[in-house]
C-alpha cells in the first residue's frame, strides 16, 4: 500500500528555552470507574471493558478477566510482541490458567496459530492487542495510573479513533494525585529506518511530533501528507482525536483469510476502494489520514510507560517502527533520563499540554 519515495529533508527540532515555576506537575489518574463495549476490529467479537483509577506509579496496566486466574499486563514497550496491522501487548499465562474466552480468535488469525493454540491455553501466551487508541487518549488527557479490565484479547474499536476513549476519561473526571509526574526527556537523538521509512526522536522540551506519509491513492493523496503538532501549543481533543483509522476494500479480504479485520466497517474506519473515500460522511478532517498516523503514534509511543520529553520525527513510519524507536532508546541509556518538576523547579512543562487542564 505504501508508496516507495525518497524520505524528505531532514527536520530536527530546537528545543525552546522556558523558565517557568507554575507549580508541580502531578501524576493523574480518572476519579470512578467507567464502562463501554463495542466491536473487536480484529476479532470481530463484542468486547467489554472497565477502566478503573489506580495509585501513584501505578502505571498503565491492562487485566484479562475472561481468563481465570485474570493476567495482569503492563502497558511497556518490551512487552509488545506483535505490530501488524496493531499494537498488541503479551504476558506469559500463568500455570494452570483456563479461559472461558475460547471463541475469540487470539488477536489474529495467524498469530494465535503460530503461538500453538487458543490465546489463554496452557503455556500459550496471553495478548492485548489494538491498545494504540486508548494509549494515545491516556497520553493526550496526561493519565499515568490506570487499570483497564477487558474480557477479550483485544480492545474495542468504537469509533476508530481516540475520541471515545477520551469522552470516557473525561466522563469518568480527571484527578491530580499527590506524587510527581515523571517524564522520560530525551537527550540525544536516536533514529531507526527500515528501507525508505524511519522514525527519530529529538531533545525538546515539550512534545512534538512532525509526521508524513506517501500512499499511492488518489483519495489520500489529494489530502495533506504532513502534519506537526505539538502538545502545548495544539488541542489533541480538538486536532488529532477524532482521526479514525483507514483501510482498502481490495485489502479486505486478504486481512480477513488471516483472522483480521473481522469487525471492521464503515461505522469504525474509513474505507476506501481504488479512487474515493465510500464513508457517506466523508471525512472529518481534511487531513483525517496523515493525523491518525499522528493519533497512532502518541499511543505507541506512550508504550514507553511515562510521557515523552521530546521530538518525534517520522516518515512512514508505523507500529512496528514506533517499538523499535522505543526499544532503540531504552537501549541508550546515555540517550535519556527520568525528571520530574516540583513547584520549585525554574523551568517546567506546564504549557506542555493544552488539554490537561480538563481535571
Amino acid at each position: 500500500m505504501l508508496n516507495s519515495q525518497a524520505a524528505p529533508a531532514d527536520r530536527r527540532a530546537t528545543p525552546p528555552e522556558r523558565t517557568t515555576a507554575t507549580g508541580a506537575v502531578r501524576q493523574r489518574t480518572i476519579r470512578s470507574a467507567v464502562h463501554a463495549a463495542g466491536v473487536g476490529l480484529h476479532c470481530g467479537e463484542r468486547v467489554r471493558l472497565v477502566l478503573h483509577p489506580a495509585g501513584p506509579d501505578h502505571g498503565i496496566r491492562f487485566r484479562r478477566i475472561d481468563l481465570q486466574p485474570p493476567v495482569v499486563i503492563e502497558a511497556l514497550a518490551d512487552r509488545v510482541n506483535d505490530t501488524r496491522m496493531a499494537s498488541t501487548l503479551c504476558a506469559p499465562v500463568p500455570s494452570g490458567a483456563s479461559t472461558g474466552a475460547a471463541t475469540h480468535p487470539a488477536g489474529g488469525g495467524a498469530d494465535g496459530a503460530a503461538n500453538g493454540g487458543a490465546d489463554g491455553g496452557a503455556g500459550v501466551p496471553v495478548r492485548v492487542a489494538t491498545v494504540e487508541h486508548l494509549m494515545s487518549a491516556l497520553a493526550g488527557l496526561g493519565v499515568d495510573n490506570l487499570l483497564v479490565d477487558v474480557d477479550a484479547p483485544e480492545l474495542p474499536i468504537l469509533d476508530g479513533s481516540a475520541a471515545t476513549f477520551a469522552f470516557l476519561l473525561q466522563q469518568a473526571g480527571l484527578v491530580e494525585q499527590a506524587a510527581p509526574k515523571r517524564f522520560i526527556r530525551v537527550l540525544e537523538s536516536v533514529e531507526v529506518r527500515e528501507g525508505d521509512k524511519w522514525a527519530r526522536l529529538d531533545p525538546y522540551f515539550g512534545f512534538r511530533l512532525d509526521f508524513s506519509i506517501a500512499f499511492n491513492h488518489p483519495a489520500i493523496d489529494a489530502t495533506a501528507q504532513r502534519v506537526e503538532f505539538d502538545f502545548g501549543r495544539h488541542s489533541y481533543l480538538k486536532e488529532i482525536a477524532r482521526a479514525r483509522t483507514f483501510g482498502f476494500v481490495q485489502d479486505v479480504e486478504v486481512l480477513r483469510a488471516n483472522g483480521l479485520a473481522q469487525g471492521g466497517s464503515l461505522g469504525n474506519a474509513i474505507v476506501m476502494d481504488e479512487w474515493r473515500v465510500l464513508n457517506s460522511e466523508g471525512l472529518r478532517y481534511a487531513d483525517e489520514f496523515v493525523k491518525h498516523k499522528v493519533l497512532d503514534a502518541i499511543g505507541d509511543l506512550y508504550l514507553l510507560g511515562k510521557p515523552l520529553l521530546a521530538s518525534y520525527v517520522a516518515h512512514k513510519s508505523g507500529h512496528g517502527l514506533n517499538n523499535r524507536l522505543l526499544r532503540a532508546l531504552l537501549e541508550r541509556p546515555q540517550a535519556w533520563t527520568e525528571v520530574s518538576f516540583t513547584a520549585s523547579s525554574r523551568r517546567d512543562p506546564a504549557p506542555w499540554a493544552l488539554d490537561w487542564s480538563a481535571a
